[in-house]
């Protein structure tokens, strides 16, 4: 038997239980982790509402990212050997393949075996912010030196590897927060500039920034009425990606900016990398080099321990972090 994090029914963080249960031994290629650290993920907490794209059978484990020791390899895993230290890509559904527990399984394909500079905490914080900062805005976008790039939700942890990735392929990064609470510590996270949405005006500010010629390429992840002076911003030609949606109000088309500028609106999932091998393998190989140089260097905000994960569900969804929420085991 092995401790999990299970709900039964949809809710607050408060649905959350640790529970016992049987973990069968690891099939055909898969491996069996022991955790030493997960990383929280928004996904996480709309699953356990009730309000992801991904719909559980109750009761339903959930978690898409872990770092720790692999324990057990299934049939034809040939890479990999208990005793290696690794960490998890996001599967494509996490209530197939749960990340919160002491022991976890998964497709070999999906492990990979992380710099051992990295401690378990950062391990466990890598996969879902760079694989979802690198697909919009290298394979996508193909963000490059001379770019300006808008990043919404800067404070986030995928904003702040947007930030990164953006800024170690030469391009500048302006960073959209809501309050000035956090403007000083973006602009130390390496933003070139901060735009405080609640208390300039966006659009002004964007244009004052990147001049005349406009920006090319918004990473949004809110959605409502921020679409449309973010579109007001973009240069012709530009590209806003969507991979959020956090705003509850409705999203306006901007059809005088798109068709004046020929604007591209696409809607992003990191599955785009993680379910593409070739994408994926290229993608890697991008952040374990800026893991290796320290161009990107995961930010972990604060640290729960496995019994607090109730606590650091609340904490998820309190807005006040700065980076990653890490769990630990």
């Amino acid at each position: 038997m092995v401790h999990v994090v299970r709900f039964h029914q949809h809710g607050g963080p408060e649905v959350l239980r640790i529970e016992d249960v049987e973990l069968p031994r690891p099939g055909p290629g898969e491996v069996q982790i022991r955790v030493k650290a997960l990383g929280l993920n928004r996904a996480e907490a709309l699953l356990r509402a009730g309000a992801y794209i991904e719909t559980p059978t109750l009761p339903s484990e959930l978690g898409l990212e872990a770092a720790g020791i692999i324990e057990a390899v299934g049939e034809g895993v040939n890479d990999f050997a208990p005793g290696d230290a690794v960490s998890v890509i996001p599967p494509r559904s996490m209530v197939r393949w749960p990340a919160y527990g002491e022991v976890v399984t998964y497709p070999a394909r999906l492990i990979v075996k992380h710099p051992p500079s990295l401690d378990w905490q950062t391990a466990a914080a890598v996969w879902m912010q760079y694989l979802t900062a690198y697909g919009a805005l290298i394979d996508i976008a193909r963000l490059s030196g001379g770019d300006a790039v808008v990043i919404t939700a800067a404070s986030s942890s995928v904003g702040l590897a947007a930030v990164q990735i953006a800024n170690s392929v030469g391009a500048t990064a302006i960073a959209v927060t809501r309050t000035s609470a956090k403007k000083q510590a973006l602009l130390d996270a390496g933003a070139e500039h901060v735009v405080v949405s609640a208390e300039e005006n966006l659009a002004a500010r964007l244009n004052e920034i990147a001049g005349p010629q406009g920006v090319r390429v918004v990473f949004d992840a809110i959605g409502g009425p921020i679409f449309e002076p973010l579109t007001a911003a973009m240069a012709r030609g530009g590209i806003l990606i969507e991979y959020g949606g956090l705003s509850r109000e409705p999203t306006p088309f901007p059809l005088s900016a798109v068709l004046g500028k020929t604007l591209t609106l696409r809607g992003y999932l990191v599955h785009e990398i993680t379910g593409n091998p070739a994408k994926l393998e290229a993608a890697k190989a991008f952040i374990l080099e800026g893991l290796g140089t320290g161009a990107l260097k995961p930010i972990i905000d604060r640290t729960f321990s496995f019994d607090q994960i109730v606590e650091a569900h609340r904490y998820l969804e309190s807005n006040e972090q700065f980076g990653k929420i890490v769990v630990t085991i």
